[in-house]
């Protein structure tokens, strides 16, 4: 005799409903898991996240989300860097708000600045759907296209230039189309603005150009293939050489990584609200390769980079594999409630001469200290500091306090790199003295 069949009970009925209206009602019009990052900072820079800190000290790659403050002071420079490439960048004595980083059901992006006071430059590169607005005083600045721009906002004046591309300006007053070459004025207390067709240059124009030629030289229109997103993909372009390796693919290793050096050795664990500890690492090219793949270890050729699998969303916890006899692993601080607990097991590049213009590398020092574009020979200065145990050369600036000013103007390309011919050279194996017997299967997510 066969059992009767059970009949459902009005709890499953009910998660039925809800499965079914579900599927007709959309989810909510915008998220809120978009992270943009936090990608140079010069001088003293502080940020306001959610975690009932205040102002503290802001470090570079740290995520950038919505709500978040962002403040500069006399001496201090910082750059946010979006998934496309987009940027946004402050001068000294200047301070901003994020009101808004959502993602549309469609996939557009929707970007929102507050510049609550000083000077911002604005490259924005992001696809048609996207929408990207400035704001400051009662006055809204809207990008619907490719655009560079510098927005100044004093007491009682603020002035929008346009280097590039058109904005579309609300205030007040009225309304007003900013093309290339043009610059409107507003008066805040009288609510009137004026457009004339000029841009006056700014001293701190030659270092957000500087800037926008590293980002263009660097970034490859095959990001795609390494990274989900765009930003970050110049430094790695910048700061090292990618290798094709049978049995793994592509791979990625930063130069002057010598004997001891590991990916963990300098970079923070930071608390997040609603997440915990994340890793953020200390150097230049560190966003990519601590949000997205794994860090591998290759025997005589060290620590690489393989790209794949999901993107962390900017909170990672170090991901590792195949681990080096004595390797000492990331753990997650222990510590309740929000700190900030620094890990610095390497040293870094340092300035040296009268004029402060030479820098002194480390072989093991994966670029720590290396501004962006500052070194056109990149590649044939790390082989000398393998073989030297460091190298000392010429940096392309006039100081590491002007605002950007660089000899020569542009950038050469790294020297040694295989980008554009990959798959035709391999990573040189350490010099004598390296270990090639680390093959330990402990590593992974911790």
């Amino acid at each position: 005799m066969s059992r009767p069949k059970p009949r459902p009970s009005i709890k499953l009925l009910l998660a039925a409903v809800c499965i079914s209206l579900l599927s007709v009602f959309p989810a909510r019009a915008d998220s809120k898991a978009r992270v943009v990052r936090l990608s140079e900072v010069q001088g003293k820079v502080e940020i306001v996240r959610d975690a009932g800190q205040g102002y503290e000290k802001a470090f570079l790659n740290l995520p950038v989300t919505q709500g978040v403050k962002i403040r500069t002071a006399d001496d201090g420079r910082a750059e946010l860097e979006f998934e496309d490439n987009s940027t946004l960048r402050l001068t000294p004595d200047s301070e901003i708000e994020v009101p808004q980083l959502s993602l549309r059901d469609s996939g557009a992006k929707v970007s929102s600045i507050h510049l609550l006071a000083g000077m911002a430059y604005v490259t924005y590169q992001g696809a048609k759907e996207d929408e990207f607005t400035v704001t400051f005083a009662r006055e809204s600045v809207t990008l619907a296209h490719a655009a560079h721009l510098r927005i100044a906002l004093g007491d009682a004046d603020a002035a929008v230039a346009v280097f590039s591309g058109e904005a579309q300006i609300s205030s007040p007053a009225g309304t007003a189309t900013v093309a290339k070459n043009q610059t409107v004025r507003f008066d805040l207390v009288k609510d009137s603005y004026k457009l004339a067709k000029n841009v006056a240059e700014d001293p701190y124009d030659a270092w957000d150009k500087q800037q926008n030629q590293y980002q263009q030289r660097y970034t490859d229109s095959s990001y795609s293939s390494y990274s989900p997103y765009a930003y970050g993909t110049a430094d790695l372009n910048y700061y090292g050489s990618w290798y094709s390796l049978p049995g793994y693919g592509q791979m990625w290793q930063p130069y002057f990584t010598g004997f001891g050096w590991d990916p963990f050795m300098n970079g923070a664990w930071t608390w997040f609200p609603g997440f915990g500890y994340g890793w953020v690492s200390a150097y230049p090219w560190g966003w990519v390769p601590y949000n997205y793949g794994s860090w591998v270890y290759m025997g005589l050729y060290g620590w690489m980079w393989q790209p794949g699998g999901a993107w962390m969303g900017g909170y990672p916890i170090p991901v590792y594999v195949n681990a080096p006899l004595g390797f000492v692993p990331p753990r997650t601080p222990m510590f309740p409630g929000p700190r900030t607990v620094t890990v610095n097991r390497g040293s870094g590049s340092t300035l040296t001469g009268h004029v402060f213009n030479r820098l002194e590398i480390p072989s093991n020092s994966a670029g720590l200290g290396i501004p962006r574009g500052s070194i056109r020979n990149m590649g044939q200065v790390s082989g000398l500091a393998e073989q030297r145990g460091s190298a000392t050369t010429r940096l392309h600036i006039d100081s590491p306090g002007a605002p950007g000013r660089w000899h020569g103007g542009g950038f050469g390309a790294p020297q040694g790199s295989s980008w554009g011919t990959r798959g035709l050279s391999a990573p040189r194996p350490m010099s004598s003295g390296h270990s090639s017997s680390g093959h330990s299967s402990g590593g992974g997510r911790r």
